[in-house]
């Protein structure tokens, strides 16, 4: 047992060192800020609706108990009870330290910490706020505590709610997803279950919710963020014993892909040394020994790509950075049937994650150049003070333009995406805007909407799909309306788009309304949109100039990738090079690289072409 112990104590202790301790300075702000709700609650809102509305809901339920429910409820109050609470996280927190395999242990500072703090602010607020139990007969001793917020309620959410987030982040395959559902149901059962039980007010358990859920960001902030799920090594670490086989397991190069010269471009932030050099080596392994390495910077996110690229015959062109960096890099390659392998190392990494990729930098690329060539398209858009350029996921307007546009940096390098969730907070309240949709050549629609949004592809992260009918290699763009109102507007769409990804389906048809008419789905080869007033807009993931309007096609197969398996299903084959190579290299002026059309198909393009050309130099 002593051995034991002293494994434990020095396990936690390097997670500890490796732990973020500043966001934990935020818990004394959540409590400050529940005690204020607290007062809200009991003081100048107690007699405005919803809240005046409580007793006579309190009531209803009180006189309508079962035997069955309040066996069902009393099983739900006991598994949130102290005693419950406290033995479960002792378990979870013993097995993750200590079970051969399974030794997380920050996963297990960050589920201790979160059910102790929660319990900390849930004492500190119930010692600044008195609330009194509802008014109706109560099934359960109640507590000298007030009735907000509510336990139960917020030390379930710390406990099974944590459970849920480690399971998402570290299980594999489609079951994550039903263990996380599973378990982020069993806080809102317990909610239900006080309430029916005559123990708390529906505020107290709003209140819960909301203490839970702080909790576990501020605690996730402080000993998960910057962390790769699954058992995926961080960028730049060394392999564990037992993951993914580097790079001198890897089978021998292609014939395709054998000699020549492969160009890497590197954002430098996103790709440290220490990472450079195990894609160097990776490549070193399958015989690329003929390196150029690109670095990106702000004025130039592709490098010097392109003049590289016409100045030789590159055999491979790795990109190494985020979606940002994969974006410009694309811009340059499509349409010339130069081959593109993704390192991916950014924060989104979205069409990396579409495509299938690991989000291991070295395993994507070892898996991509094992597997074969594939085409899969490119969006290309323009207008109203946007250049012509290219796109390889997504272009949006409006809230999640300015969501993207307004997340900051810092936080970005400290949480990840989920600093994108803080700043989405700030415009649940920005007002939709009145616009008119064209699909294809058809007659022009007028809709109100938060946000548009064109998807080459269709996941977002942890694999939300909002376009669940794009493919990569459909040759087709989809298109989603977004247009939640109110609350019970925004419950509705987050509901839809949950039981989505834990219930993946047939896509909804073009034309067709989800969510209660929140999200409206179209799918087209070119689309048209106009703002009645400039709007935020954004680029994979990069914020671009603001504007009223954009034209968006699709360029079908004209980006030709290094993957494991085919882009889509169903899979299309190999992009032939002939005709694209023919197009794209033969009369290349050493300037800059032609778009892949033929002349006839170019003819009436030449302001467009030049367009891009110019935007690149401008880059």
């Amino acid at each position: 047992m002593t051995g034991q112990t002293s494994i434990m104590k020095r396990r936690c202790g390097s997670a500890a060192r490796g732990a973020r301790p500043l966001p934990l300075l935020l818990l004394p702000v959540q409590a400050a800020l529940m005690a204020g709700l607290g007062w809200l609650v009991t003081g100048p809102a107690a007699h405005h609706w919803p809240l005046s509305g409580e007793p006579g809901a309190e009531q209803a339920l009180a006189d309508h108990r079962s035997a069955p429910a309040t066996g069902i409820s009393g099983w739900f109050s006991v598994l949130a009870g102290t005693e419950a609470v406290i033995g479960v996280a002792l378990v979870c927190v013993v097995a993750l330290v200590l079970l051969p395999g399974a030794a997380r242990r920050a996963d297990a500072l960050f589920l201790g910490v979160s059910v102790a703090a929660q319990s900390a602010v849930f004492l500190v607020v119930t010692a600044l706020v008195a609330r009194p139990r509802p008014a109706v007969p109560r099934l359960d001793g109640a507590p000298p505590t007030s009735s907000f917020p509510s336990g139960h309620v917020g030390a379930s959410l710390a406990l099974y709610g944590g459970l849920a987030v480690l399971a998402f982040l570290r299980m594999r395959g489609p079951w994550r997803h039903a263990v996380a559902g599973v378990l982020l149901l069993i806080p809102l059962a317990v909610g239900m279950s006080r309430m029916y039980r005559g123990m708390h007010h529906p505020s107290d358990v709003a209140g819960g919710l909301l203490n839970g859920a702080l909790t576990l960001l501020i605690v996730g902030w402080a000993f998960l963020t910057g962390r790769r799920t699954g058992t995926e090594p961080e960028p730049g670490s060394e392999p564990e014993s037992g993951s993914a086989p580097g790079p001198r397991s890897a089978p021998e190069a292609p014939p395709a892909l054998a000699g020549g010269t492969v160009l890497v471009v590197r954002h430098p932030l996103n790709c440290p040394d220490r990472l450079a050099d195990r894609v160097r080596a990776a490549l070193d392994a399958r015989g690329h020994r003929d390196q150029q390495w690109l670095l990106t910077s702000a004025e130039r996110p592709s490098a010097d790509l392109a003049e590289r690229a016409a100045a030789g015959d590159p055999a491979l062109v790795v990109v190494c950075g985020g979606d940002g960096t994969v974006r410009a890099c694309a811009d340059v390659l499509a349409g010339t049937g130069i081959a593109m392998v993704l390192a991916p190392c950014g924060t989104g990494n979205l069409l990396a994650r579409n495509l299938g990729l690991p989000l291991d930098p070295v395993g994507a690329l070892t898996e991509s150049l094992a597997g074969d060539s594939f085409g899969i398209d490119v969006g290309r858009i323009r207008g109203d003070g946007l250049p012509p350029t290219r796109f390889t996921v997504m272009a949006g307007a409006g809230f999640d333009a300015a969501m993207v546009r307004d997340a900051s940096p810092r936080l970005k390098s400290r949480m990840g995406w989920a600093a994108y969730v803080l700043s989405a907070v700030r415009h649940l309240g920005d007002p939709g805007v009145r616009l008119t949709l064209r699909i294809d050549e058809g007659r022009p629609r007028r809709r109100r909407a938060r946000m548009v949004v064109i998807g080459n592809v269709g996941a977002l992260q942890g694999g939300l799909p909002l376009l669940p009918g794009a493919r990569p290699d459909s040759g087709r763009l989809e298109v989603v309306l977004f247009d939640p109102r109110g609350p019970f507007g925004w419950f509705t769409t987050a509901g839809h788009l949950a039981l989505r990804l834990l219930r993946p389906g047939a896509p909804t048809p073009p034309g067709r309304t989800a969510a209660g008419g929140a999200l409206e789905y179209f799918s087209a080869t070119r689309v048209d949109v106009r703002c009645a007033v400039p709007q935020p807009r954004e680029l994979d993931g990069d914020a671009v100039a603001d504007g009223a309007g954009f034209t968006a096609e699709i360029e079908p197969g004209a980006l030709r990738m290094y993957l494991p398996g085919a882009p889509g299903a169903p899979a299309r084959p190999a992009v032939p090079r002939g005709r694209r190579e023919q197009a794209g290299r033969t009369g290349r002026t050493g300037q800059t690289l032609r778009t892949g059309r033929t002349e006839e198909e170019g003819s009436g393009d030449g302001h467009r072409e030049a367009g891009t050309a110019t935007a690149r130099r401008g880059r």
